[in-house]
């Protein structure tokens, strides 16, 4: 590739780069919706917990976390799989 072909791909990216930092909320300040106001005021009387984010991770999105946890898990296998392949040679 030409010098100014490699350069005008360095500027493209870097153009959009600072167009998705334009788009960027302030930083600091969280995003209002409507689901923080219903899970601080429903959380402990529909969980039975006192801690809301526990109750969120574990009760409204257990599948979700559960699906993180078999990710994580067939991650580390795979690991220790291929470093014990490469142990016995």
């Amino acid at each position: 590739m030409k010098l100014g072909v490699k350069i005008a791909i360095v500027l493209l990216l870097f153009s959009f780069l600072l167009m998705g930092l334009g788009f960027m909320h302030k930083y600091g300040v969280p995003l209002k919706s409507d689901m923080d106001d219903y899970f601080i005021n429903h959380a402990q009387k529909e969980t039975a917990t006192n801690n809301v984010v526990t109750s969120i991770v574990f009760d409204y999105r257990g599948f979700d976390t559960l699906g993180e946890a078999s990710v994580l898990f067939t991650a580390v296998l795979g690991v220790v799989m291929i470093f014990r392949e490469a142990g016995k040679k």
